[in-house]
């Protein structure tokens, strides 16, 4: 019991930092608009200098990684397998098709770009998936070397910028195309990276479109821990030398595919699914603000245009699958 109150005292003052940012952030979004995530890592980052400071270390430390898990595995509620049959077989296997692509090809274009080859699924995985959720889950079960959190921070930031993109574009694009509401929310769910863009850009075509892309967009998110896993059992047989074993699967996994059982089975109260579903999203923004606080300019300064050109490049290769995939279902 003191040795647990000593951690939980020693983690609070980086703890506090980050939640306090995570704050601010949520404020300036929604007074002026604009990605949360992407407001979060810039305000961390203006306080990278504070990891100098031991005070600070170990509750950033807390905060990237503990509260990063909770966050993800709380992801869980928002899906339940009822809503993700409701859409038809074919949907299902579209979206699943993209995101299988998007890793596969897209994971082999970061290679040919330079990038590393865990780099390149991070990046791949955060397109296809779920954007910065995607990115900081896969991350934390990918091995852990020198660059590691600098590739998490720049995959996260280049995501949520391009979803931003996407959320303006891509409603203009789909009434280029003549989509009908449902083709469209199809589209906008299947393609768009993060789940806040993908709601704004679904609403802007209509309620029905808002609705279906959000679901689509859920399937995706639902997608996460098929591919974490399978990562994770990749990089568990490349560590089986070493003696610093992480577990096979995370717990925030099995957390994760337990409370999609459990919502999808109704044992889930509203009273605490309404107070619930917040929390995923303020750990997940109080753990990217920590990334920002250990995350430098000067470190992303110094990687260059490859990674964004990759994340270009991944993210029209996803939508050039989906456009394909729904003029062979229609």
């Amino acid at each position: 019991m003191t040795r647990t109150i000593d951690t939980v005292r020693a983690a609070m003052p980086g703890l506090l930092l980050s939640a306090t940012i995570a704050l601010a952030v949520r404020f300036v979004s929604d007074q002026l608009g604009g990605p949360a995530m992407l407001y979060a890592l810039l305000f961390g980052m203006a306080f990278n200098f504070l990891t100098e400071d031991e005070r600070f270390a170990a509750g950033i430390f807390f905060a990237s990684r503990n509260i990063l898990r909770l966050g993800v595995a709380l992801l869980g509620l928002r899906i339940t397998t009822g809503e993700v049959m409701d859409l038809g077989w074919s949907v299902v296997a579209l979206i699943m098709g993209g995101v299988v692509a998007t890793i596969l090809v897209g994971g082999l274009i970061g290679r040919a770009f330079g990038l590393r080859g865990d780099h390149s699924v991070l990046s791949a995985g955060a397109v296809g998936i779920c954007g910065a959720s995607a990115a900081l889950a896969i991350a934390s079960v990918l091995p852990s070397h020198k660059d590691h959190e600098r590739n998490t921070i720049l995959t996260v930031a280049g995501v949520t910028a391009l979803s931003t993109v996407a959320m303006v574009v891509y409603p203009v694009f789909v009434t280029y195309l003549q989509y009908d509401n449902v083709t469209a929310g199809v589209f906008l769910g299947a393609t768009i990276h993060d789940v806040a863009q993908v709601v704004g850009a679904g609403y802007i075509i209509s309620d029905q479109s808002g609705e279906i892309s959000t679901l689509v967009k859920l399937i995706r998110v639902a997608c996460l821990v098929p591919v974490v896993v399978v990562i994770s059992l990749i990089t568990h047989r490349s560590r089986a030398e070493s003696p610093d074993k992480r577990p096979l699967l995370p717990w925030f996994l099995i957390a994760f595919v337990v409370l999609v059982v459990v919502n999808s089975m109704g044992w889930v109260p509203p009273e605490a699914h309404s107070m619930l579903t917040p929390v995923s999203s303020w750990c997940l923004l109080t753990a990217v603000a920590a990334l920002g606080v250990k995350t430098s300019l000067k470190a992303l300064a110094d990687v260059g245009p490859a990674p964004i050109g990759v994340m270009v490049i991944q993210t029209l290769l996803l939508a050039a699958f989906v456009i394909g995939g729904i003029a062979l279902i229609r």
